[in-house]
């Protein structure tokens, strides 16, 4: 069983109007749709926004469906001067920038008391979710690589920068970081992935906006030709 998330309804709609839904389930404010798209059993759900709502909904998909694949599917900031807007990320692992215990002799980014600072991507998914991408968006770029999340809408150059700094990641979100520990914790497959929608700078308020529906249609392509293949 295949669980696939979106933050915002906008990131699903397409998702669930293309599927053949056997049956709704609400819990904790989430509806989760089950049935059959592209020939795969799955179950999508709009998880609601911030990494505490993406943990939330991951654990209910395992405990409650059974999930043993996680996509988590959407929109981020790039924080690499080569990858535009438009293009997609797929992460190799994910990490939290806004955790800090680092008053305890943790590292930057490392959640206290486990045993990586980072959860790793299934690498098979990843290769596959590539594949898909220069598929079914041969019009844009694509890369792999860490994905930054964090509880903030990341606006300023400086915040970027110091992302960058620290952590290395290819984009910034707000999601993923919560879905990788969830599936790290409970040993089940994942990726993320994520369409650039704008440039996590300055200019982030002005470029969101423009170029949110644009990179949301590259994820659902991208997420309907990766069904097709595992």
């Amino acid at each position: 069983m295949i669980g696939i998330i979106g933050a915002m309804e906008d990131e699903v709609a397409a998702l669930k109007e293309a599927m053949e839904v056997q049956e709704t389930i609400e819990k904790a404010s989430m509806i989760f749709c089950k049935g059959m798209l592209c020939g795969k059993e799955v179950v999508v759900v709009r998880s609601g926004i911030g990494k505490v709502n993406a943990g939330i909904c991951a654990q209910i998909l395992v405990d409650r469906f059974g999930v043993d694949v996680l996509i988590n599917t959407g929109i981020a900031g790039s924080l690499d001067a080569k990858i535009d807007i438009g293009d997609m990320v797929i992460s190799t692992d994910a990490l939290h920038h806004d955790m800090d215990a680092s008053e305890f002799g943790d590292a930057l980014g490392q959640v206290p008391r486990m045993d990586v600072l980072s959860f790793p991507a299934d690498e098979t998914l990843v290769k596959k979710a590539v594949q898909a991408s220069e598929k079914a968006n041969p019009d844009i770029h694509t890369f792999t690589g860490r994905i930054a999340s964090g509880d903030q809408f990341i606006a300023s150059r400086e915040v970027k920068e110091r992302i960058v700094k620290n952590f290395h990641p290819l984009c910034v979100e707000m999601e993923g970081a919560g879905i990788a520990q969830a599936a790290y914790l409970n040993q089940v497959s994942y990726v993320i992935i994520r369409a650039i929608s704008d440039k996590a700078d300055n200019s982030a308020h002005v470029d969101y906006p423009t170029f949110e529906q644009q990179a949301i249609a590259h994820s659902v392509r991208l997420v309907k030709e990766l069904l097709t293949i595992i």
